[in-house]
């Protein structure tokens, strides 16, 4: 009897302690109250209309997110931003990611630019932590990081459509060939140089500056001397509208026409319409507009900030979406749970319709638009995924 006894309260002790130890082992994995998402981008500076506008997107989703009562695992869990300014700055980003690790976020949102989102990815992929970038540089992916995925197309599908653009739209001969020294605009640039030469056009003139420039008299002379026709350019739109005041000073403003890549594609560049023969910008941002469920997207927007959206918020916002799903299907939010199941997700995106990422992390429907500047509005000319 004793000895029955006995058994039985070892087979129990034993029963309770695997019972124990497997509550244990899923605890480990259990979600939080409050979940931590990051939002790197410029917030001050000269680009920081198109960063607050990044960051206007994630919060918007973030907002009905909570709303609705986000769940994992049948429990709520609170998602809360914390977002940083990484200045433009490369060094600033590397620390803002740092930051963000300490801070505990999940995954990252950022960054807009190259510069800055390549040499913060080792940062964020030590940690496994998932970097959601709407920078467009190659070099971005070409890491090799499993923590990189990118929002948009990238470069080189946008230098083959400012090439093809301009050499058989545009109705030119010679070219200038102007960027703004960082990684996104030098390397854009060069592609763009590149395919105008497969297409035997002239580039009569090259120059880099920086990225806060203004003064472009020294320019302005070079393009007039050179009979340019059509201005290729990556620079930003405040260094755009500065070139076009540089070119009136010497009457040549009807005489040519500008191509920019997307940082000029913004509501301030609109300041410059009826300056120069023609204005257009490519861009892998798509307008909301042209997305099914973009014009209720537009209405929120304004009525949330009381301003109109500046550059990609709707993406920022579909990506805080496929990141409360690849969270919902992990049942996790642990960063490396996260990061494996985006690789192979393709998730729901409210407005661009899906995100779905190759093996390096570049978006497989990626699309490249040509917009022209047409009473006052960015109008959509043509768009293509294969140029």
């Amino acid at each position: 009897m004793t000895q029955s006894t006995t058994r039985r309260h070892t087979l129990a002790a034993l029963t309770a302690a695997v019972v124990a130890g497997s509550a244990l082992l899923s605890g480990c994995d259990n979600p939080p109250d409050t979940i931590k998402i990051g939002v790197a981008q410029p917030l001050s500076g000269n680009l920081a209309a198109l960063g607050q506008d990044l960051h206007n997107g994630v919060k918007m989703a973030v907002d009905e997110l909570n709303k609705e009562g986000f769940q994992i695992k049948g429990k709520t869990v609170k998602i809360e931003i914390i977002a940083m300014d990484d200045r433009s700055d490369p060094k600033a980003g590397v620390e803002v990611a740092k930051q963000l690790i300490d801070a505990g976020v999940v995954a990252v949102i950022g960054n807009l630019n190259s510069g800055v989102s390549i040499p913060a990815a080792p940062v964020y992929a030590e940690k496994h932590i998932a970097q959601l970038a709407i920078s467009t540089n190659p070099k971005f992916t070409e890491l090799g990081l499993d923590t990189t995925f990118r929002l948009v197309a990238n470069d080189n599908l946008q230098a083959r459509a400012i090439g093809s653009f301009a050499a058989n739209q545009l109705n030119a001969n010679k070219f200038a060939v102007v960027d703004d020294g960082t990684t996104y605009g030098k390397g854009l640039a060069t592609g763009a140089a590149a395919e105008l030469k497969k297409a035997n056009k002239e580039v009569v003139v090259t120059y880099s500056s920086d990225d806060k420039t203004t003064a472009f008299d020294d320019l302005a002379a070079k393009i007039k001397a050179g009979n340019v026709e059509v201005i290729v350019s990556t620079q930003g739109d405040f260094q755009i509208l500065a070139l076009m005041e540089a070119l009136k000073k010497i009457d040549y403003t009807q005489q040519v026409s500008i191509l920019g890549g997307d940082t000029i594609k913004t509501t301030a560049m609109l300041k410059g319409s009826d300056v120069v023969k023609g204005l257009y910008a490519t861009s892998p941002i798509l307008d909301a507009k042209e997305f099914v469920n973009g014009k209720a997207f537009l209405s929120k927007y304004q009525d949330t900030f009381k301003m109109e959206p500046a550059y990609g918020g709707h993406y920022t916002y579909d990506a805080m979406y496929i990141l409360a799903g690849a969270m919902r299907r992990a049942n996790s939010v642990k960063p490396e749970k996260i990061t494996q199941t985006l690789r192979t997700f393709d998730g729901y995106a409210p407005i661009t319709g899906s995100m779905k990422w190759d093996a390096v992390g570049e978006q497989r429907y990626g699309v490249v638009g040509v917009y022209a500047v047409r009473k006052g509005v960015w109008d959509l000319q043509l768009r293509s995924d294969r140029w």
